[in-house]
């Protein structure tokens, strides 16, 4: 299995730093607002490859922290005047509602970051005897230039990473480029610690979080690529510093996500949340639309491309109308599952997985055309088995067409033998009526020189 690393800019094969045993740990959320569909991509991301290594026989510890402290917690607390930790509550609680309705795998942890205070505090201790971080006026910082490798991640030199991002002026700062490791308060969420009152910075949160539960190295970092800079450089700036030793093995960043091509923002009127997605297209479909893409290609977010994941996603839920998934184990034919698990396995290429799928979708159509049900059985468990990681599948066909309240398998048959009955008593009237109202329920009928199929609109 190969996988991309961010850091080096290539592939490279996976080997984890403990036998079978991989360590993950993924940039959680910010919890001050209603999660929305670029944070749906990003986790789905992270959620199909914990379970396709899983999947693989690998044990994943997978960690995904909550940020619960940051100034734009405190500000958005202001705004509405509520207790910061009143409004990470309810954030926290309509995020996890979210990511369950989407189907995703919990973490094996889920750290806070205000849970962390006393590791956190003790991080920063070590940078500054190490000469790695210095005292301001009120605030503590970490000394970029004393780590010769800051920019790596983002291959970058410091003067051009300053050039590219927008820096505050700070008159304490050795380094325009240095960055906040204790921020001086005395209001809203605020700790005690050598420095005086106050709070974390943002990155150093993630490095006590990530090392506290994985360890000074670890095999995964992850996250969306707007965190490769400043978030994740900075992580590993302070983490090697205060360790001396290698901190991720590998780096993962997914793509954006545009809204018809343009940056998804409330100002722009653009701003979906994941609640707003699944009140206007199922569950399933929205995962679909959202891990079709690689996870490290852009993707833009429109309806005419999510109504094309469910035309997809239609086609593969129709292969297994009439098939008795129970009475056949999936294959293991090397020649049937290795150009999925090939996708997989280079870098969780999904794009080429769903073609191996659609291609034994193929290989079902024809077996019942064939009339060999017994291979379409097989074959059609070995695509429900297949897609399991990805998961897609998983429901009954009658449920996710939504067609079990009103009309079963048995009962469509039944009316198609009552046409077929109609049409050879030449009772076309009667015929042509029960066409019409399987129509009307989403049931379109196929004559053949075989006999009449049907699929679901």
């Amino acid at each position: 299995m190969k996988i991309f690393n961010s850091q080096t800019g290539k592939k490279e094969k996976l080997v984890p730093l403990d036998g079978e045993k991989i360590r993950m740990y993924i940039c959680g959320m910010t919890v001050y607002d209603d999660t929305h569909i670029g944070h749906a991509r990003t986790f789905l991301c992270f959620d199909l490859i914990v379970r396709y290594l899983r999947n693989s026989g690998y044990k994943v510890n997978y960690v995904r922290n909550i940020t619960d402290v940051d100034d734009k917690i405190i500000n958005r607390a202001k705004e509405l005047n509520v207790d910061a930790t009143e409004l990470t509550d309810k954030y926290i609680a309509s995020m996890q509602e979210d990511f369950n309705d989407l189907g995703m795998i919990s973490p094996d942890l889920e750290p806070r970051a205000t849970d962390n205070i006393e590791s956190i505090i003790s991080l920063i201790e070590g940078l500054i005897d190490k000469g790695h971080a210095y005292i301001g006026n009120k605030d503590v910082y970490f000394s970029t230039d004393s780590f010769k490798e800051y920019g790596k991640l983002s291959n970058r030199n410091t003067e051009d990473l300053i050039a590219g991002v927008r820096i505050d002026i700070d008159e304490e700062k050795k380094n325009p480029a240095d960055f906040v490791l204790w921020k001086q308060a005395e209001e809203g969420l605020a700790w005690d610690s050598p420095w005086g009152r106050g709070r974390p910075g943002w990155h150093i949160e993630c490095s006590a979080m990530s090392m506290d539960t994985l360890g000074n190295n670890f095999d995964i970092h992850g996250g969306g690529i707007d965190l490769k800079f400043p978030h994740h450089e900075n992580e590993i700036a302070q983490s090697v510093c205060a360790t001396g030793e290698r901190f991720a093995k590998c780096w993962m960043h997914t793509g954006p996500l545009r809204i018809d091509k343009e940056k998804m923002s409330k100002s722009l009127d653009n701003f979906i949340t994941i609640k707003e997605a699944l009140k206007e297209f199922p569950v399933e479909v929205i995962r679909f639309f959202l891990i079709s893409n690689h996870y490290r290609s852009p993707l833009n977010y429109s309806e005419e491309g999510v109504l094309e994941a469910k035309s997809a996603l239609d086609r593969l839920y129709t292969s297994l109308i009439d098939l008795d998934l129970r009475k056949e184990k999936h294959s293991n034919d090397a020649d049937l599952v290795s150009p999925f698990k090939e996708a997989m396995e280079d870098d969780f290429n999904v794009p080429s997985a769903l073609a191996a799928l659609f291609e034994i979708v193929k290989s079902i159509n024809l077996a019942k055309e064939n009339g060999n049900i017994k291979e379409a059985n097989v074959l059609g468990a070995t695509l429900v088995h297949l897609s399991k990681p990805l998961g897609i599948l998983q429901q009954k066909t009658e449920d996710y067409f939504q067609i079990g309240a009103t009309l079963s398998n048995e009962e469509i048959q039944s009316m198609i033998d009552e046409r077929n009955q109609a049409r050879e008593d030449k009772d076309f009237k009667l015929s042509d009526k029960i066409r019409d109202s399987l129509l009307e329920k989403g049931i379109v009928l196929e004559d053949t020189d075989k006999g009449t199929t049907w699929k679901v609109q």
